[in-house]
């Protein structure tokens, strides 16, 4: 009998050290299962305001993307295209008129039209994308055609941003600018430009101007 006895002891030992071993082994994958969880966790609505790209007496106009957020109201917080009439649709409003207004405009209209169901709504307008505000360069340059214009954006930049060809005037360059009804032309020599002199020449850039580089 103690023979037996000794003998199921001996079992029951064996089969608790067995469990804690397997116990024991087992943790490190629960553990990384359960990071891996959590990394694939969807982002929550904290997540931060796009930067604009636009400063805040920017005009809106078509082919634009906007971001319009509204406080805890995830389901109207959208980024939006502005459509070739100038509009953007939003839940509950339908069709808002985005072109010809700036981004705080924009945000106080549709402020207002969201009191309706809403209360205290309170918006905010980023331009992601400027689309609709372009320069042309057109020549001898390595990419010529449309340009997004940016912020402050000058001949200069646009320049850097063409190239040039190995044909390319570089004395001779103009920008030529439509204003009240009349075009004007402004000389632009590039190499007097990068050596520091005729900063005078390194015009800001306006919506619409072509620049030729001969």
């Amino acid at each position: 009998m103690e023979r037996r006895n000794f003998g199921d002891d001996m079992k029951r030992t064996i089969a608790m050290l067995v469990g804690i071993v397997f116990t024991l082994g087992s943790f490190p994958a629960w553990t990384q299962n359960s990071a891996q969880t959590k990394a694939s966790t969807p982002a929550t609505d904290n997540s931060p305001t796009p930067l604009s790209q636009a400063s805040p007496s920017y005009v809106i106009g078509p082919d634009d993307a906007l971001f319009v957020s509204v406080w805890k109201e995830p389901d109207l917080t959208q980024t939006l295209p502005v459509r070739a009439d100038g509009m953007i649709s939003m839940p509950l409003l339908n069709d808002v008129q985005a072109a010809g207004l700036t981004p705080m405009q924009l945000a106080a209209s549709i402020t207002e039209k969201l009191k309706k169901f809403v209360a205290d709504p309170r918006v905010t307008v980023v331009v992601t994308q400027m689309n609709s505000q372009r320069v042309y360069v057109t020549g001898e340059v390595t990419h010529s055609g449309a340009m997004n214009l940016t912020p402050d954006m000058t001949v200069l930049q646009a320049l850097a941003t063409a190239g040039f060809t190995q044909f390319a005037n570089t004395k001779g360059i103009y920008v030529l600018r439509a204003e009240n009804g009349q075009q004007k032309k402004f000389p632009v020599n590039y190499k007097k430009l990068i050596k520091g002199e005729s900063s005078n020449q390194n015009i800001l850039l306006k919506p619409g101007d072509t620049i030729v580089v001969p």
